[in-house]
């Protein structure tokens, strides 16, 4: 067995690929996913049903139940509880035969066409997907790390960070300070930091009304501008205060142990930091060698092939998605051709030209819901834009209430089509 294209988390994981009894079987070809989310839950469930069975899917996800980070800031602002985000794969074991298994992948091995597991085990593949989320750049921000996230939580991975973020949020003095430091592009949800102090404000409008957001950007626009500042505001008014680079919002540094925010040398003593740092593809693509200088994955746009090895998919936020943004509906819409291209390679079946759809539905007071969403089709060079929408200024609350109601359709529509 060569050796030459083998990433491994260190020389332990190297050394339990050489011992771990392998667990292939002949039969039915193997198709691995390692990521449980809204591309790899959803890719899983469709190749085992679409195949009827004729391929050996098997799931690896760590966690047994899965929080979304789509509808997590509604969380934030007390619109649903924790438990209406937390998703469970009974589903995908009992309804569609998936092998889920909840372990770490931490090495892959592109000669063998093998995943290594934490636990030691070896998974053989026929065709491997990825959908791994996101990791963060070290260095990104100054003065933060993920050794500091309890005290500065990012709260871009849903679960225990969001429930630490509100209950900090809920801690804040009167008149206390709320900060976050956006990230630069590329990155998970283009509209989400700005939900996110959309649902900040809303609770402290509602519970500490003479509190203050204080919002550090490295970019000169951001998703749905028009629409939050309108939100802003009329709902939250001289409550947000927004920081471009123009005024020092792409030189910043943060002290979690002092709680100080420092805009271009300017010291914000804050209450609250929100640091959103800059973003690559989840860790196991950089071990099996998938990435690009950006940090994320280049992949054939028809099948989600990687460009660097066509026995792997790669899906979401993973992936340089050429004009589609990232997100849970991009990586439900990936997974849906990928699912497709896989099952006709391995069982001959026919294939449909690739076609991807997106939106993106933010909530930035009570029934007051906006969007921005686009379709898609695969060219040789990237997903590209065939046409979009969005939602426009001064709208009224009829249709408002109806873009929030659509929302929530949506959520359940996707989780049902991810689990099951």
């Amino acid at each position: 067995m060569t050796l030459n294209r083998r990433a491994f988390l260190g020389t332990a994981a190297a050394a339990t690929v050489l011992s771990a009894p392998m667990l292939r079987a002949q039969g039915r070809p193997k198709v691995v996913v390692v990521g449980g989310g809204a591309g790899g839950a959803t890719v899983a469930r469709y190749i085992a049903k679409d195949s009827q069975g004729a391929i050996d899917v098997t799931l690896v996800e760590p966690t047994r139940t899965y929080y979304t980070c789509f509808f997590s800031n509604l969380y934030i602002g007390g619109f649903r509880d924790f438990s209406s985000i937390g998703h469970t794969y009974g589903g995908l074991a009992s309804e569609f035969g998936v092998n889920v298994v909840h372990d770490w992948a931490v090495g892959v091995d592109r000669d063998a066409n093998t995943v290594t597991l934490a636990s030691g085990g070896v998974l053989p593949y026929d065709r491997l997907v990825l959908s791994p989320g996101i990791d963060f750049k070290d260095g990104s921000v100054p003065g933060w790390s993920t050794a500091a996230q309890n005290k500065m939580p990012h709260s871009w991975k849903a679960g225990s960070q969001t429930q630490l973020l509100k209950a900090q949020i809920e801690a804040m003095p009167e008149g206390g300070t709320f900060a976050m430091v956006a990230p630069p592009n590329p990155y998970r949800c283009p509209p989400g930091p700005y939900e996110r102090i959309s649902m900040v404000a809303f609770y402290l409008r509602e519970n500490n009304p003479t509190a203050k957001i204080l919002v550090a950007d490295p970019k000169a626009k951001f998703s749905k501008q028009p629409l939050f500042e309108e939100a802003w505001n009329s709902s939250y008014t001289g409550m947000v205060d927004w920081i471009g680079p123009d005024f020092g919002g792409e030189n910043v540094e943060v002290r979690p142990d002092s709680m100080e925010l420092i805009i271009d040398g300017e010291v914000e003593q804050v209450d609250v930091c929100n640091v959103v740092p800059g973003q690559k593809a989840g860790r196991i693509a950089e071990m099996a060698g998938l990435t690009a200088e950006n940090g994320f994955c280049d992949i054939v746009p028809a099948t989600m092939q990687s460009r660097v090895d066509e026995n792997i998919h790669v899906l979401g936020d993973a992936t340089n998605g050429g004009d589609m943004p990232k997100s849970g509906f991009s990586a439900n819409s990936h997974a849906k051709v990928a699912a497709m291209a896989i099952r006709g390679a391995l069982t001959d079946s026919r294939v449909f030209p690739a076609k991807f759809s997106n939106t993106c539905w933010s909530l930035v007071d009570t029934e007051n819901g906006i969007k921005v969403g686009a379709t898609y089709e695969a060219t040789e060079e990237k997903i590209a834009k065939v046409d979009g929408f969005v939602s426009q200024t001064g709208e009224n609350s009829a249709l408002r209430k109806a873009t929030y109601e659509e929302s929530l359709g949506w959520y359940a529509g996707i989780t049902a089509d991810m689990f099951g």
